[in-house]
């Protein structure tokens, strides 16, 4: 059973705590790694699948089939998720969903943004204190892992303590306290003696949380803890802007946690533009300098890693992933969605028995804006005097099916994609192997033929 007791704990962060920055964190010297805060009805539509590619446990959005959360066994024991509800009865069926894969549930009941509070998330609970008593009770009684909850402090010591005491009652094992009020920001001062006053008084372990402007090292985290006299600390901002926070023999350079992390990034086939925005916020005021800038401009995880010299390990990490299985991404069909939707139509008649079809699905990353598909075909198509082709495209909900007709004859990907100029690129693949542009032993180095 995971222990709140003396731990230093990498807080939830919203897409910075994704599997790669978890995982660095853990190596640096945390004991507890919390999710980013993931919403009861996202996760409800999502499935379980394990990915025997990336060896992780995967939950897909049965909407587009992007992941929702990710997990491997490095972090067994120590990942808590936190989940964003505002009904008891939600949050029970994602914890029951989840409850094998992770150590603990954690309740965000301190986000202060417009989002949550319209949601009656976050800091909206700390409004309805039965309501926020009744999600944890339910959770409490029926699960086989701890539950604790995050929140922000009120006006006063005394109402603050009485908030606790009663989320406490419910059977939490422990209170994450971050020491600002909902309408407070970073640029404010954390108030040490609130979460002191409360920690002093409460019979389950409080962890300190908000101190990231006056931590700069890893002693600093020790004082942070003896200020306010709980049994534990997270840190969030400290953490994102170097990660190496959590070692006790001091920090390392920045370029040395980008590349660090940059390796989980890839090993986990993290989506580009979230290894982006986590780098973005290591480089901070560095991102106008000639290298910030280049860095802005890249837009696949080759580029991003070629600034700081790991190009080749990514181009060979992910041509394995790609003669493995399309680097480990999950494919969902129309008649897979949840809810349940309407069969694909054609259009005019049409017959998709008429249509040319392969599975083929595009990634970006192993073109360059000259070799995408479109490009080739259209330059093709101009030289030898033929008409450029038209696309129509179809979606259902998140989902992208295009039909490309040219001189006469349709072809498509039965591959749907995420977004409409992916399955318009998708379908050109299919005519320039249909035109013997390409062979598909092309196909099988792009990466691109499903198995």
């Amino acid at each position: 059973m995971l222990s709140y007791e003396n731990k230093v704990i990498l807080a939830p962060m919203v897409r910075i705590g994704t599997l790669p920055m978890r995982i660095l964190a853990l190596r640096y010297g945390a004991d507890i790694v919390y999710s980013e805060e993931l919403i009861d009805w996202k996760l409800l539509r999502s499935k379980r699948r394990y990915n025997d590619i990336l060896k992780t446990v995967d939950y897909v959005d049965q909407t587009d089939g992007t992941i929702v959360f990710r997990t491997c066994a490095e972090e067994n024991g120590k990942v808590v998720l936190q989940l964003g509800t505002c009904c008891a009865e939600r949050a029970l069926k994602v914890a029951k969903l989840v409850e094998n894969d992770v150590a603990a549930i954690d309740i965000n009941m301190g986000c202060p943004k417009e989002f949550s509070i319209k949601g009656g998330m976050g800091v909206a609970l700390l409004e309805q204190p039965d309501k926020a008593y009744n999600i944890l009770n339910k959770l409490v009684n029926n699960l086989s892992i701890p539950v604790t909850c995050k929140i922000r402090i009120l006006e006063t010591p005394e109402d603050t303590l009485k908030l606790v005491e009663k989320l406490a009652s419910s059977g939490i094992k422990a209170i994450a306290i971050h020491g600002r009020t909902k309408h407070e920001r970073p640029q404010h001062a954390v108030h040490t003696d609130i979460i002191k006053y409360v920690a002093e008084r409460l019979s389950i372990p409080v962890i300190a949380n908000g101190g990231s402007k006056e931590i700069e090292k890893y002693t600093d985290i020790i004082k942070f803890k003896n200020l306010t006299g709980c049994s534990s600390v997270m840190l969030a901002r400290a953490a994102e802007w170097n990660c190496s926070i959590f070692r006790k023999e001091g920090l390392l350079p920045m370029d040395t946690v980008i590349k660090e992390y940059l390796k989980l990034a890839i090993d986990f086939d993290n989506s580009p533009s979230n290894t982006k925005y986590c780098i973005q916020n290591v480089l901070r005021e560095l991102q106008d300098t000639p290298r910030g800038r280049k860095f802005l401009d890249c837009q696949t995880q080759e580029q991003i890693s070629a600034i700081w010299d790991m190009d080749e390990y990514c181009r060979e990490k992910q041509s394995l992933y790609q003669t493995l299985g399309i680097n480990g991404r999950w494919q969902v069909n129309p008649d897979e969605l949840q809810p349940p939707n309407k069969k694909f139509k054609t259009t005019e008649n049409e017959k998709l028995d008429d249509i040319e079809q392969i599975k083929v699905c595009f990634i970006r990353a192993n073109f360059t804006d000259l070799t995408l598909p479109k490009t080739e075909l259209h330059c093709w198509a101009a030289k030898n005097g033929h008409k450029l082709p038209t696309y129509e495209t179809q979606q259902v909900q998140k989902l992208f099916r295009t039909i490309l007709t040219f001189n006469g004859k349709k072809y498509t990907s039965s591959f749907w994609e995420k977004n409409k100029k992916f399955a318009e690129q998708g379908a050109a693949l299919v005519c320039l192997f249909s035109l013997g542009l390409k062979t598909r032993e092309d196909l099988i180095d792009l990466g691109s033929i499903i198995k």
